[in-house]
């Protein structure tokens, strides 16, 4: 069955880095375009940013633009997120996620918390 773990969460202080990685299995990895989600505490779960499947088209939420970079290694079967320049309200737990025609996946997610 599809499995998506995440991990490199931790504390940060601002204007620091992280490097998130979600390792997928039970799909092919390669065929699919991937997500990553946060939720700060006490909020809704919020869409952060998504590759296409080859990894040649990104998107991104307007407030991590210029600061994050999701990107793939579809020969390791992994998602990552590169975290820089953090600030307080980049706090939450973080998410990787994928879909197909009848199912979402998520991850068990991984705490990012970034503290003055």
């Amino acid at each position: 069955q599809v499995q998506l773990v995440e991990s490199g969460g931790g504390l940060v202080q601002p204007g620091g880095s992280l490097r998130l990685s979600c390792a997928a299995s039970g799909f092919t990895f390669s065929r699919y375009a991937m997500r990553w989600y946060r939720q700060a505490p006490g909020k809704e779960r919020e869409w952060v940013a998504t590759i296409s499947s080859a990894g040649k088209i990104t998107t991104y939420t307007d407030s991590v633009k210029g600061r994050f970079t999701i990107s793939r290694d579809n020969a390791k079967n992994t998602l990552y997120l590169q975290m820089n320049s953090l600030k307080p309200e980049d706090t939450g737990v973080y998410y990787c996620n994928t879909w197909d025609d009848t199912n979402t996946y998520w991850g068990q997610g991984t705490q990012v918390t970034v503290y003055s």
